[in-house]
């Protein structure tokens, strides 16, 4: 196993990253760091849905030859 560290969170965050482990038959580090990657992808749809500033709309007009 790689090096671990501990992280303090209350005993009902810990029973419920517990929980949903179990239920996808995988270790605690495994879905958290789903957790954090699917966190990352969240902010991320929502950086894309974002209006575009009239710089990104100049660039993507700009004629590329």
């Amino acid at each position: 196993m790689p090096e671990t560290t501990t992280i303090r969170v209350s005993r009902d965050t810990h029973a419920r990253v517990s929980r949903l482990a179990a239920e996808r038959h995988e270790s605690i580090d495994a879905t958290v760091r789903s957790a954090l990657r699917a966190l990352r992808q969240d902010a991320m749809g929502h950086d894309l849905a974002d209006e575009l500033t009239e710089d990104e709309t100049a660039w993507l007009d700009a004629d590329a030859g």
